[in-house]
């Protein structure tokens, strides 16, 4: 299971696909590997994300599981348990990659937020913490990377399929189907 938000996520938006951060589960999946194997085991993780499509970032994970899961099995576990989600960023366009695979670019945002919220706790009406936190979102989204690929957008919505970031043609659909 994910997040406790992707169950709201999914009753709001049913079959909503769930693609977990990559930086998160490799931080996770490094805190059970020794500070010896860590560097090479990065390297390894690395080699999943970044591969040029889902068969070879299987293969990359088929790969870190020898290597790794006879003496750490936690390590392992913890990166296999979310297969799926972390490889569903491949059925999508590939323009969208770098924006889906990590959430860390809406997590800063919120941690400016979460900084000064923490910092004036009860010190704000109702009124004005929407205020400030919407000047805070405000102020962030001047620095905020405009989407790659957003004229990709309407297809995603649509429910056009992509197969290792390239959309499939109609015939190839209905033959996946």
């Amino acid at each position: 299971m994910g997040p406790p938000h992707w169950k709201a996520l999914d009753e709001v938006y049913p079959g909503a696909r769930h693609q977990r951060c990559w930086v998160h589960k490799t931080a996770n999946v490094l805190n059970k590997l020794p500070k010896s194997r860590q560097r090479a085991a990065k390297e390894d993780l690395h080699a999943i994300w970044m591969a040029d499509g889902r068969a070879e970032a299987e293969a990359a994970m088929d790969t870190f599981e020898a290597k790794y899961g006879a003496k750490y099995p936690q390590a392992v576990g913890c990166l296999t348990k979310d297969r799926v989600a972390l490889l569903a960023f491949y059925d999508f366009p590939a323009e969208h990659w770098q924006h889906v695979r990590t959430s860390n670019p809406i997590e800063s945002v919120f941690a400016t937020i979460r900084h000064r919220t923490v910092r004036t706790k009860g010190c704000l009406s109702h009124k004005t913490a929407l205020a400030m936190v919407f000047k805070l979102v405000t102020a962030a989204s001047k620095t905020w990377r405009r989407l790659s690929g957003n004229n990709r957008l309407p297809q995603v919505i649509k429910g056009v399929r992509f197969r290792d970031g390239i959309q499939v043609k109609n015939a190839d659909q209905s033959a996946a189907a």
